[in-house]
């Protein structure tokens, strides 16, 4: 039986190549709105972040997601991340 090749993706905190399951992605839709998408599935340029609240303070320092969306993001996404992310604790 063929081994299933696992999906790795690079957090944006860390910059950390890891399975894709374990990251929470932030989604720019074509409109260039942003928003967080738990399902991974959304259709738009993406951004993984660890499920981990120093990668995202990291990534918030460092103005990372801004970088990588070449937009300013709104205060709303990143408490909503915050709030993912104690949830997940």
């Amino acid at each position: 039986m063929k081994v299933k090749k696992i999906p790795q993706r690079m957090c944006i905190g860390c910059q950390e190549m890891k399975p894709k399951k374990e990251l929470i992605r932030v989604v720019k839709n074509s409109e260039g709105t942003i928003n967080v998408d738990l399902k991974g599935k959304a259709p738009g340029r993406g951004a993984y972040i660890c499920k981990n609240i120093q990668c995202l303070e990291k990534a918030i320092k460092g103005k990372r997601l801004e970088k990588n969306f070449e937009t300013r993001i709104d205060e709303s996404v990143f408490q909503r991340l915050r709030e993912e992310l104690i949830g997940e604790e």
